[in-house]
């Protein structure tokens, strides 16, 4: 267990539970207004991932409370090598930022991770003050949208090939396309599929029709992409797009862009969006497509030293 924080006065931890998702959202929330200008977390992105079979909240999170009871601070680490950290701007510049980036450093090498990072805002106090902790760059991402007035361009399928909702009995070659090409150059675990249908499936506000798929002349699927919609049902954002790797260079995955956006557009959206990163080489796609950069992203990372 890591040792305990090093607090302001009057502030204390505790592990979380998922009880805790709807202020950990308000933290996170914050966060994001004071850092970016906008707001794009949401209490059912907690949910998700919070609820994963793999995922044991307590050990796995440490929240920091003011004096008031109010949660101010938050971390999670997991394994892999992914983290997520917050501090309400309310409470920037107290110490609590450094001591949550220690807790997750402590854990990561609790677990063995040679590795552990996160993603913060370029330029934002967040990435100063991981890069004066020595954490360093390992790739950039952006957040991308397309304009209101904008379509993807939409490319015809092969002939026998088919764009369409997902149904049930097609969720495990979904599940198996996507992994099978984010592994290609995301250096983690294959992802159960059991949080798969968690984080997917199974998350706060899913329709079925969230899930897209362009099918083969076999009837199998070829192409899949996820689309998770905000609460207020305004912007549709694509969190997963794929194609299977023996299929590629057929415009699938444009084609399947413009289904998803388009199915977003009628079920009331008028944002579209996606984030994409620098390992993924997509960037140029999603540009000659029409969309453009909202905001920059570094993946800020450190090489946890167990304590003697």
């Amino acid at each position: 267990m890591p040792a305990p924080l090093q607090l302001p006065s009057g502030c204390s931890e505790r592990p979380l539970t998922l009880a805790d998702a709807d202020a950990v959202t308000r933290v996170m929330a914050a966060n994001e207004l004071a850092t970016t200008g906008e707001v794009h977390i949401e209490e059912a992105d907690i949910v998700a991932e919070w609820q994963r079979p793999s995922f044991d909240v307590g050990p796995a999170t440490v929240g920091v409370f003011a004096p008031t009871g109010e949660l101010v601070g938050y971390a999670e680490c997991s394994g892999g090598a992914r983290s997520d950290a917050a501090v309400h701007p309310d409470h920037w510049d107290r110490g609590i930022g450094t001591a949550l980036a220690g807790w997750i450093g402590a854990r990561a090498a609790e677990l063995g991770e040679p590795v552990i990072g996160m993603p913060v805002p370029q330029g934002s106090p967040g990435d100063r003050l991981l890069e004066s902790l020595g954490w360093f760059t390992r790739w950039e991402s952006w957040v991308l949208a397309l304009p209101e007035d904008s379509v993807i361009p939409v490319r015809e399928l092969p002939e026998a090939y088919a764009v369409r909702a997902a149904t049930p009995q097609d969720h495990e070659q979904v599940w198996n396309v996507i992994e099978d090409a984010f592994l290609e150059w995301s250096e983690r675990e294959r992802e159960p599929y059991t949080d798969w249908l968690a984080t997917v499936i199974e998350r706060p506000g899913a329709e079925p029709w969230n899930i897209r798929v362009v099918t083969g002349p076999e009837g199998d699927v070829v192409a899949a992409a996820v689309l998770v919609m905000t609460e207020d049902g305004r912007e549709g954002f694509v969190s997963k797009l794929a194609t299977r790797k023996d299929q590629r260079n057929r415009g699938l995955a444009q084609a399947l862009l413009a289904d998803a956006f388009g199915a977003a557009r009628a079920h009331g959206a008028t944002r579209a969006t996606l984030s994409t990163d620098s390992r993924t080489g997509a960037l140029d796609l999603y540009l000659r497509v029409g969309m453009q950069v909202e905001s920059t992203w570094v993946h800020r990372a450190t090489r946890p030293r167990s304590r003697p």
